[in-house]
């Protein structure tokens, strides 16, 4: 079960910026994560603040893909994924970490991965994923995180 020592009540802050070289904006976040259909999905509800836009919010369903290990996703989000949501695939990564990945037009992609280490401390980080003809010396190609979540049990 993907994140099940997880499951519960979290607050603590999340840093936004839009573009990489600007400095994240930490303001209040909150997020639940619960399991679902007999332990099988899990759902990772969050709560955001932008500081132009005020109050947001976000949810992920997360599953296995297949035998191997492999994952998918479902995000929405009311500022960066909207009306639709964006299907992402995943797996765990290095060390105790799940990575998910999605496009979303002319090569640019979206990535969140969460931070499994310490069970006490829930990190989400939503990576811009920067095509390579794309880039440019104040935006290299590649990821940079947009979103920075670190929530402690409520």
């Amino acid at each position: 079960m993907i994140l099940s020592d997880f499951a519960g009540s979290w607050v603590g802050t999340n840093g936004f910026r839009l573009m990489p070289g600007h400095p994240l904006a930490v303001l209040p976040a909150a997020g639940t994560v619960t399991m679902a259909a007999g332990g099988h999905l899990t759902s990772v509800t969050y709560s955001w603040e932008h500081p132009d836009d005020g109050p947001q919010d976000g949810l992920l369903v997360i599953g296995p893909a297949g035998e191997d290990g492999s994952l998918v996703a479902v995000w929405g989000d009311s500022w960066h994924q909207k009306p639709a949501p964006m299907s992402l695939s995943g797996a765990p990564g290095a060390g105790e970490t799940f990575a998910f990945k999605g496009d979303y037009g002319g090569g640019w992609g979206w990535g969140i991965v969460f931070d499994a280490t310490d069970t006490e401390v829930l990190r989400m980080r939503m990576d811009n994923l920067i095509p390579a003809d794309q880039a440019t010396a104040e935006m290299p190609a590649g990821p940079y995180p947009v979103m920075v979540m670190d929530v402690r049990r409520a």
